[in-house]
């Protein structure tokens, strides 16, 4: 199995531009927060639940032809039409890591271009200058975001073997 990784990996590091941070893959396509729905429900769900779903939404007409706004509250909106701070985002584009294959390899997903978004990534919108009246505390924040432990907890359960049926008396 690690030998297939491997052989994948090295496949794809020849048909895939990489950059020294996942997130600055510049050629990977955005798919769309619906295609990580099918396999991601709960963080989908979270995630559509969440004010990064609606972030364009507490704009007002004039901040919407605001380049400097929608940077934050839609960042992919006028190069690829996304109106919402999206799956993509934060994870970086999914063209090459949304495959099933590739998705179901951690690894494997990590070095085609998934990214784990960390405190700095959120400081570049959730900075000093942003308009709001108290600061950005990244712990609190973060778990208003939380959508990876109900995923995570529900693939656990589905990943335990059944028990074993009780002895016959």
């Amino acid at each position: 199995m690690r030998k297939q990784r491997l052989w994948i990996a090295a496949v794809l590091l020849a048909v895939v531009p990489l950059a020294p941070r996942a997130a600055e893959i510049v050629s990977a396509e955005l798919v769309g927060p619906e295609s990580c729905k099918a396999c991601h429900p709960d963080a989908y769900s979270a995630w559509r639940l969440s004010k990064h779903s609606r972030a364009i939404d507490s704009l007002s007409a004039q901040q919407r032809n605001d380049a400097r706004c929608l940077s934050c509250h839609a960042p992919d909106l006028r190069t690829r039409n996304v109106s919402s701070v999206s799956c993509e985002s934060c994870h970086g584009g999914g063209q090459y890591y949304a495959i099933d294959y590739v998705m179901k390899d951690a690894e494997l997903s990590r070095l085609v271009g998934l990214a784990d978004p960390s405190e700095k990534d959120c400081r570049s919108c959730h900075d000093a200058s942003s308009p709001s009246l108290r600061p950005f505390d990244f712990v609190e924040k973060l778990k208003l975001i939380d959508h990876w432990t109900q995923e995570r907890a529900r693939r656990a359960a589905a990943s335990e073997p059944a028990p074993a049926p009780a002895p016959k008396k």
